[in-house]
């Protein structure tokens, strides 16, 4: 792009009305929020085979995860923490939609250009930037996640309770916002691959078929969706293996290191290149459905509030 005389420019069907709208924040995080929720209720089976395949220190298959789970936890067990991601990764989204929706309008105003044009290089920060903002919230909301669906015991043999227990006793190890780091590099770049990828094809659609955004049919919002979430995962996967060995470690003492470099070398000294890919499969298929359900609930709900 830097070495073209005009930047590369694709259309966000914004009017100049919504920018003056005192309420377009909270449109925006109100529907963030419900494309989160979506994103959970479709993606948890996959998230929770996904985590468990990662953090196994046997080898293992995703097909063999399912059986054993199905088989001493029952189809509840897919839905072990969902409680916490549902409501907290509907505010994950509804920060990293509103964030980005935030600075789009932003490089709008600062562009003194048509205000329906950014660059695709000001599309990729504006969802870093959301992504960045996310990995506040992400990160413990994340590490909670993670260590009630590895717990495999139940009733009063179980470490933690319920979210509010594990939220309680990785405060008191001061461990709550253990993996910030990893989570931040795998959010930001993500998220910056993730809106790039979707805005694109938004607005290749525009393009190709003259019609305004509100136009374009939710089935193809949810192919949209589905192919900018498999885009992120295929970008930042090895991250995301990263952080989930550091966020079920001891905490007081892990057997991983506590930098994302050494708990990487650790991870690559098991397995090599392939430990950096386990649970591939599970969080491919999980992608598609639940990123094409996100943003096409994100979209029909503005439609709504507009």
């Amino acid at each position: 792009m830097s070495g073209e005389s005009t930047p590369l420019q694709i259309i966000d069907d914004l009017d100049v009305a919504p920018q003056q709208d005192k309420t377009r924040v909270i449109k925006d995080l109100l529907a963030g929020t419900a494309g989160g929720i979506s994103q959970v209720l479709v993606g948890q089976p996959f998230d929770t085979t996904k985590v468990r395949l990662q953090t196994s220190t046997t080898p293992t298959s995703a097909i063999d995860v399912v059986k054993n789970l199905l088989k001493n936890e029952g189809p509840s067990g897919f839905y072990k923490g969902t409680l916490t991601p549902l409501i907290g990764v509907g505010a994950c989204v509804s920060i990293q939609f509103g964030v980005n929706e935030a600075m789009k309008r932003y490089f709008h105003s600062v562009n003194n250009l048509n205000s329906e044009t950014l660059s695709l290089s000001q599309y990729y920060l504006s969802g870093l930037a959301g992504g960045v903002a996310n990995s506040f919230l992400a990160s413990p909301i994340e590490h909670v996640r993670i260590r009630l669906q590895t717990q495999t015991s139940s009733g009063a043999n179980a470490d933690f309770k319920g979210p509010l227990d594990c939220i309680r006793k990785l405060r008191a190890q001061g461990g709550l916002m253990r993996g910030l780091s990893a989570t931040m590099l795998r959010e930001s770049h993500g998220c910056g691959t993730y809106f790039l990828v979707y805005e694109a094809l938004v607005a290749n659609e525009v393009n190709k078929l003259k019609v305004k955004r509100a136009d374009i049919p939710a089935w193809k919002l949810c192919l949209f969706g589905a192919f900018s979430g498999t885009t992120l995962w295929m970008m930042v996967y090895p991250l995301d293996v990263i952080k989930s060995v550091i966020q079920t470690d001891n905490i007081k003492n892990p057997k991983n290191g506590n930098s994302i470099r050494d708990v990487a070398k650790r991870i690559y000294g098991r397995g090599g290149l392939s430990a950096f890919f386990k649970g591939f499969g599970p969080t491919m298929l999980r992608a598609a459905p639940a990123n094409g359900a996100t943003f096409a609930t994100f979209e029909l709900f503005m439609r709504l509030m507009n």
